[in-house]
């Protein structure tokens, strides 16, 4: 029920209803792709350079593909690859942070060190690297190990501040004095005070893996064969598209990605603010 009034909520924002709309759509369009009468690794299975009709709703390409299924195909794996990444990396840096920040001492300097380590590693540097290295054999999932071990840091040293604050509060000693274990106290005590940071963070980290994906598939750094929208791209400029006339092959991935970035980062502002408590007194005060 609670869950309800918040989603209500949300909706007001018209960020949010935006952010979240077109999400919903790009979803169903990930999901249809199962209903695709083609393999997204099939070439030639139709004609080729066709433009956007009835037939073909966002034309086909110079590869023999109907750009439309193979869309759905890219959404689909874009949005795995984003939400694999930001899970991922959100485990570790709750893990990290809240221990670091709840048992201090050797442990806390310990994760600090690897965590400024880890800040002051130049990232897209180190992935063109690794992808130069791996090139083909880099599928979406080590893509995102690797990414995922590399964004949590940031965020692990946020989390880490406000277990820190958290720590001096009466409920902490209370709950040590009534025997509860320390990691008890971290996850059940502190968790639902760092909800928001997570929340927050997830979606930026999502914003960032659809990013740096597409940079290193259009540069060729990721197995081509795997349809996202970045390797979309890759293909497009690869066969010159525009220089050919064939727009939509550009057109529709890139009008995508503007429609995911901009949905997903309004998602974010939205919640973020809507989860601020200072926001929350103010919109009380507005009520009233």
């Amino acid at each position: 029920m609670k869950m309800l009034i918040y989603f209500r909520d949300l909706m007001s924002d018209k960020r949010f209803s935006f952010g979240f709309t077109v999400i919903i759509i790009l979803t169903v369009l990930a999901l249809i792709s199962v209903m695709s009468p083609y393999s997204p690794v099939r070439w030639n299975v139709v004609p080729e350079e066709k433009p956007p009709s009835l037939k073909y709703l966002m034309g086909t390409t110079s590869l023999g593909q109907d750009l439309f299924w193979i869309v759905c195909f890219s959404i689909k794996n874009s949005l795995i690859f984003a939400l694999t990444t930001a899970f991922l990396s959100r485990v570790l840096a709750i893990v990290a942070g809240m221990i670091s920040g709840f048992e201090g001492g050797i442990v806390d300097r310990s994760i600090m060190i690897l965590s400024d380590s880890l800040i002051s590693l130049p990232r897209v540097p180190v992935l063109i690297l690794v992808g130069a290295i791996f090139r083909e054999g880099l599928n979406l999932y080590i893509l995102a190990l690797v990414m995922a071990s590399l964004s949590w840091a940031w965020d692990a040293r946020v989390i880490r501040s406000q277990i820190l604050s958290l720590r001096e509060r009466d409920f902490t000693l209370t709950a040590i004095l009534s025997g509860s274990k320390s990691l008890s106290v971290v996850f059940k005590e502190y968790f639902p005070h760092i909800l928001p940071i997570v929340f927050a963070s997830t979606l930026n980290n999502m914003l960032w893996a659809i990013g740096i994906e597409t940079t290193l598939s259009i540069l060729g750094l990721t197995n081509p064969l795997i349809p996202t929208l970045g390797t979309t791209l890759h293909w497009a400029l690869s066969y010159q598209a525009l220089f050919l006339g064939v727009w939509w092959w550009v057109f529709f991935p890139v009008t995508v990605l503007i429609l995911l970035f901009i949905s997903v980062y309004l998602l974010s502002v939205s919640i973020s603010e809507y989860l601020d408590p200072r926001m929350r007194i103010q919109r009380i005060g507005q009520a009233r």
